[in-house]
């Protein structure tokens, strides 16, 4: 096991319903690995069936176009896990793992996994509730890719990335840190310059407001409009 202070499992959602003695029983039988921003955790083609459980650090989800190009699918913070769907039916990667910041992972074998959701029905109801979840964003971005033209597509992700942010009051949005043209680029399918000019236009007609670090949404309403009514919700 790594020596990091923080080298155990007490944080990962998948496993806040056990207890303490189990979680660390699980965590004496993982496997534990440090990767370095932009190091590869995962490769799709790799024959690897293991769970990823991101104990410090941040992740992203990714693939890439017969031309080369990045696809984003998700990050996934520090408490949060991934790799399930191999663990569970055995087949393939469906997309490669890469780490974004430093980063602890522990490795849960198949075997483990599957025997914790067994003897754990909580635990087994946390992995549906996800894996439901996966199939509505992936439902969603479906249509959205199928449906809206690449500049709306860029306002629905920025939406999105709104609603994580929203104030109290439910009228304004902040988005912390402000994202990279070309990390919306590959969640959306489109171009950095698109995204650029896009972002430029909502700047200019104070839909965006820039502050340091963040992105001010001083009317989210006005943005979810936007998108709502060329969606037709």
């Amino acid at each position: 096991m790594s020596d990091s202070p923080s080298a155990n499992l007490d944080r990962i959602d998948l496993l806040q319903c056990l207890t303490s003695d189990a979680r660390a029983a699980i965590a004496r039988q993982c496997s534990w690995r440090h990767f370095h921003p932009h190091e590869q955790i995962v490769d799709r083609s790799s024959d690897s069936r293991d769970v990823c459980l991101i104990v410090e650090g941040r992740v992203r989800v990714v693939n890439y176009s017969l031309s080369g190009r990045e696809i984003t699918f998700d990050d996934i913070e520090s408490g949060g896990y991934l790799g399930e769907l191999s663990a569970i039916d055995g087949g393939s990667r469906s997309a490669s793992i890469v780490a974004l910041t430093d980063t602890l992972v522990a490795f849960m074998s198949p075997r483990l996994f599957l025997e914790t959701v067994t003897n754990n029905p909580t635990v087994a109801a946390i992995v549906m509730r996800r894996l439901a979840q996966i199939v509505r964003t992936s439902t969603g971005r479906i249509m959205d890719l199928s449906t809206l033209g690449a500049n709306n597509r860029v306002h629905a992700e920025l939406l999105r990335l709104a609603k994580a942010g929203l104030k109290p009051d439910g009228r304004s949005a902040e988005i912390t840190p402000v994202p990279i043209h070309s990390d919306i680029a590959s969640r959306v399918s489109t171009t950095r310059e698109t995204v650029a000019r896009v972002m430029s236009d909502l700047a200019r007609d104070n839909i965006v407001i820039r502050q340091g670090n963040s992105l001010i949404i001083p009317d989210f309403g006005r943005l979810e409009e936007m998108v709502e009514e060329v969606r037709g919700d």
